[in-house]
């Protein structure tokens, strides 16, 4: 039974793979043109990105190999959503990964890695009012503390040093959120 999916027409889905993660199907569609096709998409679960900030400035990031890039990378806490809310899973991963309990969670949005082919919603928070405690690593974890300033990370979003989509967006929506909160408080 074919179904709409905006301007394309699907006949049939072909599931190829699924897992916790991901779901990778395989459409048969008639595309806007009219003409016949397929269109592989992929649904990832969806997941949070956290960034702690401490009142200086000073934020942590994590830095830890990763299996598919094949080498370190520096991000924003970050993980997938599980029962709970992505309110309850940022402050999980945080808790997680590094250690950290926030009195303080705000939310910065939503952001997507690539809408073309890929579903994966990826929720956006700030973390104040920090407290640390001893980080809980997953056994596929081997994650350690990466300290720097937000200024310091902003630059290294810009000279692409850091590369994670989510973490780039969050630094630098971070970085405008406080410089507009800065800037209204001395109005």
């Amino acid at each position: 039974m074919s179904r709409k999916h905006g301007p394309w027409t699907i006949t049939e889905t072909v599931e190829k793979h699924r897992d916790d993660f991901i779901e990778v199907h395989e459409d048969h569609v008639i595309r806007p043109d009219g003409e016949p096709g397929t269109y592989a998409n992929v649904k990832l679960k969806a997941g949070v990105s956290v960034l702690p900030i401490e009142h200086d400035g000073t934020i942590y990031l994590t830095r830890q190999f990763r299996y598919a890039k094949g080498a370190e990378s520096i991000e924003a806490v970050s993980g997938g959503i599980d029962s709970e809310d992505a309110l309850l899973s940022a402050r999980r991963e945080l808790h997680e990964e590094l250690g950290i309990e926030a009195k303080e969670l705000i939310s910065l949005g939503q952001m997507e890695m690539d809408t073309s082919i890929i579903n994966s919603p990826v929720s956006l928070f700030l973390a104040r009012q920090l407290q640390f405690t001893e980080a809980e690593q997953e056994g596929t974890e081997s994650i350690e503390m990466y300290k720097t300033t937000l200024e310091r990370a902003t630059e290294m979003v810009l000279n692409s040093e850091i590369t994670h989509s989510p973490s780039c967006v969050l630094i630098l929506k971070a970085a405008l959120y406080l410089q507009r909160r800065k800037a209204t408080a001395q109005q």
